[in-house]
């Protein structure tokens, strides 16, 4: 009988580890498998221990520059567990018309991207992907309700995968307050 009860009560003890650990998963971004640019799956809990920057991006817009910055900062900072993950997305004014082949060029060609790129997604509206319905919503994300006001708008994910901070599209990826966040 004790053996019994000594088997259930460890049983109970893991399932409610596992449960546990899978609510914090919950509200972390390594809960995600996306597609990259180049039709790859890719496991955001690879990232577990890094701080991330999601942003969306397009190849037709005035902000379209910030592939430079985005690009130095990501060379700069790599060293430090931080990466850059760009979503790019069609969403304002049709500024990201192409097909990822043409994005993947486009980024490589004009601005020499080297941080990870996904394939093209939608970042708001009723196709909006899951990614960014968990950086939107305060009940995915545990942290704040927000919308995604215009393309480079930035996400700013801590190590353990939680939201801490949503940048606007037309903050300077170099910019104080972002390279303050990632030293810190």
């Amino acid at each position: 009988m004790k053996f019994i009860l000594s088997t259930l009560l460890l049983v109970l003890t893991f399932v409610q580890a596992n449960a546990q650990n899978n609510k914090q998963m919950d509200n972390s971004i390594h809960q995600f498998t996306v597609t990259t640019i180049e039709g790859e799956s890719f496991d955001l809990s690879s990232l577990k221990g890094k701080k991330v920057m999601v942003v969306n991006t397009a190849s037709k817009c005035g902000l379209t520059p910030q592939y430079k910055d985005l690009q130095a900062l990501y060379e700069a900072n790599k060293s430090k567990d931080f990466v850059i993950i760009g979503f790019p997305a069609n969403n304002f004014m049709g500024q990201e018309p192409g097909s990822d082949e043409e994005i993947a060029d486009f980024c490589e060609k004009n601005y020499g991207v080297s941080f990870p790129m996904m394939s093209k997604i939608s970042v708001k509206g009723n196709n909006q992907h899951e990614v960014y319905q968990f950086l939107t919503q305060k009940e995915k994300n545990g942290l704040e309700d927000s919308k995604v006001e215009w393309n480079f708008q930035k996400y700013l994910i801590n190590k353990e995968g939680k939201l801490e901070k949503v940048i606007s599209p037309k903050t300077n990826p170099q910019d104080q307050e972002i390279l303050n966040w990632i030293n810190s």
